[in-house]
């Protein structure tokens, strides 16, 4: 615990409190508006086909997309909880208890990164009609992806210690890094996500453009490609948030940022509120959107998917409906 009566220091802690208050509030705010259909398509899910005969037991059934639908969306919570924790500026966490939130954190964000991967591989696995070469493939680069991030993330942690700061009669975790290796290591981190989330997007862009070309003009196969769109979209809109954050995590790079003047004050804070949002929010609603897509195509259809050929239906839509 140290004692700090740095002026700068402490408008730093109090503006940045302000961005770690405006990315809770965006993920409990998505929580709320999500939880009816989260009730719905998660904890109860529905069963295709069945709209009146229910079948308790398939109905509480539980898939490796719920599991992990669920464990994105609460970590995310719980990271909130403790993120905000670390800046409580009337409450003393002491050096030992901000050293455990700082690495408990750092930790989350690993565990978050590998579900989201597990979810954007079962999304591709479907999209390309469950082909166990592509899945093969996927599992061995993603898992090599997440072990060495998890081991450079190991690094910092070690070389990274977390500590209370008294400033001015309120309180403060920070952490410090004594032999400047933790921005390196997570620079590295960054590139090897980066180059995992680029992969994904190329496969996904590829197969959707593959499928669309081979469809017969006369054929226009509603059902699927209003499928194919919603996986493209929530792809390209996670992809695009988390090219955002890579950019600003690049950008600390630069000796300008380096200070605690406004400017860095509120780059940051940007930083933390895209971050946030990537992980726990958009994260999240790459499954739920795939599930609610395929609700209301039940609910329309009546018999679900008589209009598809049924090679594509057992292969393909199957797979991205009741799996995603």
């Amino acid at each position: 615990m140290t004692t700090v009566s740095n002026a700068p220091l402490i408008n730093f802690n109090i503006n940045f409190s302000y961005y770690i208050v405006a990315s809770s509030a965006a993920v409990i705010y998505d929580w709320a508006l999500t939880i009816e259909q989260e009730l719905e398509l998660v904890w109860v899910s529905r069963v295709p086909y069945q709209k009146d005969a229910i079948n308790w037991q398939q109905r509480y059934h539980w898939s490796l997309m719920t599991v992990l639908y669920i464990s994105v969306r609460y970590v995310g919570i719980a990271y909130i909880v403790i993120n905000m924790l670390q800046l409580l500026p009337t409450v003393s966490m002491t050096d030992e208890g901000c050293n455990v939130m700082y690495l408990t954190l750092n930790w989350m964000g690993v565990l978050t990164n590998a579900m989201l991967g597990a979810i954007m591989i079962t999304r591709l696995y479907a999209m390309y009609q469950q082909s166990r070469n592509m899945l093969i493939f996927l599992i061995v680069f993603f898992t090599a992806v997440t072990i060495a991030c998890g081991v450079m993330v190991g690094m910092v942690n070690k070389h990274t210690v977390g500590g209370e700061l008294i400033l001015s009669g309120t309180y403060m975790c920070s952490c410090y890094d004594p032999e400047a290796d933790a921005l390196i290591l997570l620079f590295m981190t960054w590139v090897l996500s980066t180059v995992w989330e680029v992969l994904a997007l190329c496969l996904a862009v590829w197969i959707v453009v593959k499928h669309f070309r081979g469809l017969p003009r006369s054929w226009t196969g509603r059902a699927v490609g209003d499928c194919f769109t919603v996986l493209m979209r929530t792809h390209v809109v996670y992809f695009a948030s988390f090219a955002a954050v890579s950019c600003f995590d690049l950008g600390y790079l630069s000796p300008q940022l380096d200070s605690l003047a406004v400017g860095p004050q509120i780059y940051d804070g940007i930083r933390q509120i895209l971050s946030v949002v990537q992980l726990f929010v958009l994260g999240p609603r790459l499954i739920l959107s795939v599930r609610q897509y395929h609700t209301k195509d039940i609910d329309n259809s009546g018999a679900g998917v008589d209009m598809i050929p049924m090679s594509f239906q057992e292969r393909q839509l199957a797979s991205t409906g009741s799996g995603v």
